[in-house]
């Protein structure tokens, strides 16, 4: 099974979600993101935020949606928070598609504590949404529950 998750810069939310999924993720799921507009390169804080949670980011880097055109996942989940001011896509065909809302802990404005703990918290959050997507019975579910319980995760 493959999830791709999208985002506007794929610096940060995306690739924190990409990063996460694969390092709690059995066998046979694998994670991909991308951004509508890819900033170029991955938030410092972002890696930072990783590396205190002992998560690899090996292979990361951002990009664009066009880098995963053959990719035909099974979800795509969009992770920008303000859906409708962001160019967030979501498209790739017949993929079951959920939006998974996060702010964006970049733009985060403090000390710098404060902004460490809001990338923390959407690593946090990021986890809580995995634990309940990796525990569904995903073989056995209908379309309209395989439809509806992806969107049900993002609102936790």
């Amino acid at each position: 099974m493959k999830i791709l998750f999208l985002c506007t810069a794929n610096s940060c939310r995306s690739i924190l979600a990409e990063a996460l999924f694969n390092h709690l993720a059995p066998a046979g799921m694998r994670a991909f993101s991308a951004g509508s507009e890819p900033r170029g390169d991955i938030n410092p804080l972002t890696l930072e935020t990783l590396a205190r949670a002992g998560i690899a980011a090996d292979g990361l880097y951002s990009k664009s949606s066009d880098a995963h055109q053959a990719l035909n996942p099974d979800f795509v989940i969009t992770v920008c928070d303000k859906a409708a001011g962001e160019a967030c896509p979501v498209q790739f065909g017949p993929a079951t598609k959920a939006h998974w809302g996060l702010a964006d802990p970049s733009e985060s404005v403090g000390s710098p504590e404060e902004i460490k703990a809001a990338f923390d918290a959407t690593l946090v959050r990021l986890k809580l949404r995995f634990t309940a997507f990796l525990a569904l019975p995903l073989a056995h579910l209908d379309a309209a529950t395989l439809r509806t319980e992806p969107a049900r995760i993002g609102t936790l």
